[in-house]
């Protein structure tokens, strides 16, 4: 059977080891929710949304913080675990490399560590090939996706998530 020819995901052209803040998502293998639950807690209202990791969401944001202290010039500022898929807003600093195919990208190699260290942890594959990005182009494209981040849970609770299975 021929593979499907996938459409690039990574702006050509562009070198994902400039400096600055990328907007991430990775999704988990068949939008398998198999990361967290998300519940509302408190008075019934929706804006108190409590994330609770599974074992394989612990496993990923223990591979976070442990990649945040291995790696000097990539960090994952921002974060949040839903049940199906990971937002991760990053920050490169003073970073270059070899050659500025997207391929050989520092944003590419973290996005590839964190998901070789949590399938070898967990012992089989539980992410979809690629991922997203959105290169953060100025503090209100910032302000904005932070905000998405922190949204994100509550946006799962009423099903407006745009992963929300």
């Amino acid at each position: 059977m021929d593979k499907e020819k996938r459409k690039p995901t990574r702006l050509q052209n562009f070198d994902y080891s400039s400096n600055g803040y990328y907007f991430i998502t990775i999704c988990t293998k068949d939008m398998e929710c198999i990361l967290s639950t998300i519940e509302n807690v408190g008075d019934g209202v929706l804006d108190v949304p409590r994330i609770n990791l599974s074992e394989c969401g612990i496993i990923v944001k223990n591979r976070i913080i442990e990649i945040n202290k291995v790696y000097s010039n990539v960090t994952a500022e921002h974060y949040v675990i839903m049940p199906n898929h990971l937002h991760i807003l990053l920050f490169v600093d003073n970073g270059t490399s070899r050659t500025p195919s997207p391929t050989n990208s520092l944003v590419s190699s973290y996005v590839s560590t964190l998901k070789r260290m949590t399938n070898k942890e967990i012992g089989s594959t539980i992410w979809q090939r690629s991922f997203y990005d959105h290169i953060i182009r100025n503090e209100e494209d910032y302000l904005n996706h932070i905000q998405y981040i922190n949204e994100n849970p509550r946006k799962w609770l009423i099903g407006k998530d745009k992963y929300y299975i």
